[in-house]
């Protein structure tokens, strides 16, 4: 029940105006919008089922303490909150893009949402500790009794009963839940520090301007086209950062220890066993991905060394890494010509596939314009379980909207299949192969782009942005991720960790990753202090990885569709359709790769040297 809350939050939460706009609404052709009729024809209709929710979702409690009576109370119960909560996840899809649209207007719709999420997660918190009360024996009898109880409900009453040895007793539970009051204290202070309190750094670049090093000016100037204004502004960032070191280290150290607190209290061997069972990953996925990547950092190595040539440096430094590799191609895309190119495209995956991508643009299933007052990025929602997903963009015409659509359409169709396929309790899919599908969707446009190209300049252009996606999200993602595993090690195995400890694990990693000692890429002494810029150590426990392995695993599956045809294809569809009817591990597993495996890696890696040996035989036809 929890979880539902959390998407939707997620999903709905954090939104920032497009204010920068000026085309109205009213202005944009309707082909270009969403039909948010499909989902309730008017907002008076929305409203009757969100006000008949509201008297339904009391009703629940009604249901507290019988669910361990009999197979049919339980399964009559869990059919009864399920088809509430499909009908509120319909309601609150709804009602997000509504706001959506302008967040200067109807947000009454998301706080109506709000307190009725709320109100859900009150009633049914009984649910959770009853069916972890019931004995497993009895819960293998119920489902020998009803059938039914065990197609549509055993995962969602398996993800309760296997977390069985690491829930407390009541009393005990509670005195655990009264900590959540101080659990948020390390972000909130490195927020603080970061967004208010931390002084910004002054640097005076080569042009004479002095400027303040922001969090979003730093972004800015650390691409800087001259090496020593680069240099001198990423020197600034960190050394500023390294000030503060200790009470950084100390406020990350303190996250660090709760992880464990929490972690140990509940039985877990490790902070890393206790995040990754939420979603029941074996704690082999996250040492086997660290593992693979350092066997496989040649392949890096070289990627850097591809990148000082075409820079045309005699040495690179870590400064020099956030500089574009290839200059801005201008490739322009109008809406329909993007659904164009992502229909040719896709087309790999198959008639079906490409059927329903037809379907997806006829039936208006996506807003694409930038408007007053509406949402920036892109999104998919694939909620409302009996309609269709949606999907929010912010159309630019170039290149980067047609990625960032098949991106957004490769979680759409996943929803889309998942949904079509499983009962709606297991429709819903885990964060660890949520991206896979979207990065299935971008390699074969990036293949698809490669081959349709102009010119040589655009291949190149193609080519080695995807390489720095690869460089980017697989090792520098993981390198974050050794740092995390390693720093938690230290306060589990009862050792000291101050920020001078955080400075040298740090550095030792980046230094190993990046080649420094072997002349790859000159890690120079203030980057050291670089895991104090980085939020997500404090706002994420272990999660940052996810980011490396759904790259990894969407790539090696698109590597099995071109070496084995079709039936890779079909395995593929097993994730696809897969939603949430086995644990994550299992489902990829049936796709083809086996994640506890060196191959996915392997494949990954296979790839991107394919990249560089097209680029480096480019660099030659090109006299470069």
């Amino acid at each position: 029940m929890q979880k539902i809350l959390i998407t939707f939050l997620l999903l709905f939460g954090f939104i920032v105006a497009n204010n920068s706009q000026t085309l109205e609404r009213k202005d944009v052709p309707e082909k270009y919008k969403w039909n948010l009729a499909d989902l309730y024809p008017t907002v008076d209709a929305w409203q009757a089922e969100v006000d008949m929710l509201n008297a339904e979702v009391e009703k629940l409690a009604e249901f507290k303490g019988s669910l361990g009576e009999s197979s049919k109370s339980l399964l009559n119960a869990l059919r009864v909150s399920n088809d509430l909560i499909k009908t509120l996840w319909k309601a609150w899809v709804y009602a997000g893009n509504l706001s959506n649209e302008n967040l200067n207007e109807n947000q009454a719709v998301m706080q109506q949402m709000r307190t009725l999420g709320t109100k859900l997660g009150e009633v049914t918190a009984f649910f959770e500790p009853e069916i972890l009360e019931i004995p497993k024996e009895k819960i293998d009898q119920f489902f020998n009794e009803k059938p039914e109880l065990k197609n549509d409900f055993d995962m969602y009453i398996d993800n309760i009963q296997r977390l069985r040895e690491h829930t407390l007793t009541e009393a005990e539970e509670k005195i655990l839940a009264s900590f959540g009051l101080i659990a948020g204290t390390q972000n909130e202070v490195y927020g603080i520090f970061n967004n208010a309190e931390k002084p910004f750094p002054k640097v005076t670049l080569s042009t004479g301007e002095e400027v303040e090093l922001t969090p979003a000016s730093y972004t800015r100037y650390r691409t800087a086209e001259n090496r020593e204004d680069r240099e001198k502004v990423m020197k600034a960032m960190f050394e500023s950062y390294g000030d503060f070191k200790n009470m950084l280290g100390a406020n990350l150290g303190g996250k660090v220890k709760k992880d464990w607190v929490y972690a140990k209290n509940r039985k877990y061997e490790s902070s890393l066993q206790a995040s990754l069972n939420s979603d029941n990953l074996p704690t082999e996925i996250y040492s086997t991905l660290i593992e693979q990547v350092n066997n496989n950092l040649p392949t890096l190595h070289r990627a850097l060394d591809l990148k000082k040539r075409m820079l045309g440096l005699d040495e690179l430094h870590y400064y020099d890494l956030y500089v574009p590799l290839v200059a801005k191609i201008d490739m322009s895309f109008t809406v329909e010509e993007g659904q164009s190119v992502l229909l040719e495209a896709l087309k790999p995956l198959g008639e079906e596939y490409v059927t329903v991508l037809q379907k997806v643009y006829d039936d208006r299933w996506i807003d694409y314009m930038p408007t007053v007052g509406k949402r920036s990025g892109a999104y998919s929602n694939g909620g409302a379980y009996d309609v269709h997903p949606y999907i929010l963009m912010n159309w630019t015409d170039d290149f980067l909207s047609v990625s960032t659509l098949a991106h957004e359409l490769g979680h759409t169709m996943h929803s889309y299949f998942s949904n079509k396929t499983q009962p709606f309790a297991k429709a819903d899919y885990a964060t660890f192969v949520a991206e896979i599908a979207s990065t299935v969707n971008e390699n074969l446009l990036n293949d698809y782009m490669v081959k349709n190209a102009k010119n040589d300049e655009e291949v190149l252009y193609i080519l080695g942005s995807y390489l720095e996606l690869l460089r980017t999200t697989i090792f520098r993602q993981t390198s974050f991720a050794e740092f995390e595993w390693e720093i938690h090690k230290k306060i589990e195995g009862g050792e000291p960790l101050t920020g001078d400890d955080m400075c040298n694990i740090y550095f030792d990693i980046v230094k190993r990753y990046y080649g420094h000692d072997d002349g790859h890429c000159v890690v120079d002494d203030y980057i050291q202090y670089e895991w104090s810029y980085i939020p997500h150590f404090l706002g994420y426990t272990y999660y940052v990885f996810q980011y490396a392995t759904s790259l990894i695993y969407g790539t090696a599956l698109v590597e099995k569709m071109i070496a084995d045809g079709q039936p890779a294809v079909d395995d593929y569809y097993k994730i696809l359709k897969g939603g949430g009817s086995k644990y994550s591990p299992e489902l990829i597993k049936d796709a083809g790769i086996d994640p506890m495996s060196p191959e996915p890696v392997a494949l990954t890696m296979q790839k991107m040297n394919r990249v560089m040996d097209q680029m480096e035989e480019l660099l030659e036809k090109m006299g470069k």
